[in-house]
């Protein structure tokens, strides 16, 4: 499977087209994201990750997502704005997409078909919490909520999963890209 993801087409969040293969050679973080979430503010600490390692090889991949709770209402254009004005959002952005459920993108369908299941705090409440208001995942492969994390290697493999309540800070998330950018 390695490499499958190259082939999948995305729009940018300014409407141009891409395809994941645009950042062959590169280790990726992709994120499903979104502005009205408990979890927005790792917008800014995935942007400091980005800093940190893009003169390195590393891209963060932000894909705005609606299926949690209705928390991205906006259009494109609207959450563009709020990722550049609010936290100076410089990681490529694309067009609000649906990663569970129906109408899934071919990207997370792949994603998921290859990292079935997400690394988890072990003192973690968020699922519990999901799960008590009915808005827990139907299993454990799907996308659990906003700012699930995979690590994507330079040859396009999928080669970390991490649950939305791990920060892009955490030295789990950091040790899993710096330990793909020595490769």
């Amino acid at each position: 499977m390695a490499g499958d993801l190259y082939g999948i087409s995305a729009k940018k969040i300014d409407g141009s087209d891409a395809k994941i293969g645009d950042y062959k050679g590169s280790v990726l973080m992709i994120v499903n994201v979104a502005s009205k979430c408990g979890l927005t503010p790792q917008y800014a600490e995935l942007e400091k990750v980005y800093e940190k390692y893009h003169g390195k090889g590393f891209e963060v991949l932000g894909f705005p997502a609606n299926e949690f709770a209705g928390q991205e209402p906006g259009s494109n254009g609207e959450i563009a704005q709020f990722c550049e004005t609010k936290f100076g959002v410089k990681f490529p952005m694309f067009e609000k997409i649906v990663v569970k459920g129906d109408g899934q993108h071919p990207l997370y369908k792949q994603l998921i078909s290859s990292y079935p299941k997400a690394t988890a705090k072990s003192e973690s409440q968020l699922r519990k919490i999901l799960d008590q208001n009915g808005l827990g995942p139907k299993n454990d492969t799907d996308i659990m909520w906003n700012f699930e994390k995979f690590i994507i290697d330079r040859s396009g493999n999928v080669v970390a999963r991490f649950a939305p309540d791990i920060t892009p800070t955490d030295p789990q998330v950091t040790s899993a890209i710096e330990s793909q950018l020595a490769k």
